[in-house]
């Protein structure tokens, strides 16, 4: 993943986004997630396969004109980036 596609999905981790593709390994069945922050979903993402969650055909979709939709792999790329920042509200400045 690109600096600028990172730095894209940074200035935009308080857009709501949907998270589609992820399997609960404990209830055996594709887990129902709210909508949610991009950074959110982000690290949700990067740390899910830790917290009994398979995250292999998981894709996130939001709104960024031109943007592509994350997967997992680029989710892990921008946690360890930009870790916290992905997180912490533009609100909370």
């Amino acid at each position: 993943m690109s600096d600028e596609a990172m730095a894209a999905v940074l200035a935009s981790r308080d857009d709501e986004v949907q998270v589609l593709g992820v399997f609960d390994a404990a209830n055996k069945k594709e887990a129902a997630l709210e909508l949610r922050r991009l950074g959110e979903a982000v690290h949700f993402l990067a740390n899910a396969s830790v917290l009994g969650y398979d995250v292999r055909s998981a894709i996130i979709f939001h709104g960024v004109a031109g943007a592509p939709n994350l997967r997992a792999k680029q989710c892990e790329q921008l946690w360890a980036k930009h870790g916290a920042l992905l997180v912490k509200s533009d609100c909370s400045s």
